[in-house]
């Protein structure tokens, strides 16, 4: 019998990113909802998977990751579409932006008003004339960059009317099945 992809994770977690490209890949997968609340996530048990006790954590046969950016990256490898490695390193940018710039500079409070402008304007810029990052096709660059890009209007209340494109992108995310399946099921 097969190992089947665990996928470790809690409401309200960037689990949910993960979840959102597993669905985009249909590739099955069990998802364990750990209790954070009762501490789960900080069990000895657990912290074999993710001795940091954070989730999302991936255990996918002998393979055993933590961090989003990372188990989005193994996911698009192992079971996305073939790449040229050229095609795979500009994924690796968009993902360690997400991660790195856009992450701290939206969510880190004291940052917030000096790197909205200076991210979202040229994020609009490249949007407007493209249908995703990276061109015309839907990739896991989309995921990493997507998935941030909705927690602004719903956790910190974020107008993005100023940036039409990335609310069209949003809504074009927002659309597909496997995002309605997933981040946009909770």
């Amino acid at each position: 019998m097969q190992n089947r992809l665990k996928l470790y994770g809690a409401p309200r977690t960037r689990a949910a990113i993960a979840q959102w490209y597993l669905e985009e890949l249909n590739v099955p997968y069990e998802f364990v909802q750990l209790d954070m609340k009762q501490g789960e996530h900080l069990t000895a048990n657990f912290r074999q998977i993710n001795p940091f006790g954070k989730v999302p954590a991936m255990e996918d046969g002998d393979v055993t990751l933590w961090e989003s950016g990372a188990i989005l990256l193994y996911l698009d490898r192992t079971y996305g579409p073939e790449k040229s490695e050229g095609d795979r390193a500009v994924d690796i940018q968009w993902v360690h932006f997400a991660n790195a710039t856009l992450a701290l500079g939206l969510f880190v409070e004291d940052r917030r008003e000096k790197e909205t402008p200076r991210l979202l304007e040229p994020l609009n810029q490249l949007l407007g004339d493209r249908d995703y990052l990276t061109g015309s096709n839907f990739g896991v660059a989309d995921v990493a960059v997507g998935s941030l890009l909705f927690y602004l209007p719903v956790f910190f209340k974020m107008d993005l009317s100023d940036y039409p494109a990335i609310q069209a992108y949003m809504k074009r995310l927002g659309d597909r099945p496997a995002f309605q399946a997933s981040v946009g099921a909770r």
